[in-house]
């Protein structure tokens, strides 16, 4: 079973930062790529950035020049958010692609609040 763990989250003000981080554990037999995505209240999840195991990255439009995805390890990834807004406050999820399974995990996500 594959576990998804992500960390980091909290409240912080407009113009702040903060590092969230996640862990994937358990028996994965190939990840082709990692990603975060978020959900604010009312609206659906969206992308947020992705990394491959090649170190390929994915930046949503909003995200590019505040938000760096970065590979740790294998099976560990960061995501650095930078210049944070109201607008940016949600939940954040960390998901995984197995390419060997062609599996798709997620967490269970990390609160981020950010206040005006």
């Amino acid at each position: 079973q594959v576990q998804l763990v992500e960390s980091g989250g909290g409240l912080v003000q407009a113009g702040g930062s903060l590092r969230l981080s996640c862990v994937a554990s358990g028996s994965i037999f190939n990840i082709h790529a990692m990603g975060w995505y978020r959900q604010a209240p009312g609206k659906q999840r969206e992308l947020v950035a992705t990394i491959t195991t090649g170190g390929s990255t994915n930046y949503a439009d909003s995200m590019k020049g505040r938000f760096t995805v970065s590979r740790v390890n294998a099976k560990t990834v960061y995501l650095q958010m930078n210049s944070l807004k109201p607008e940016d406050t949600g939940v954040y999820y960390c998901n995984l692609f197995d390419s060997g399974r062609s599996q798709l995990y997620w967490g269970q996500g990390t609160q981020v609040t950010v206040s005006s």
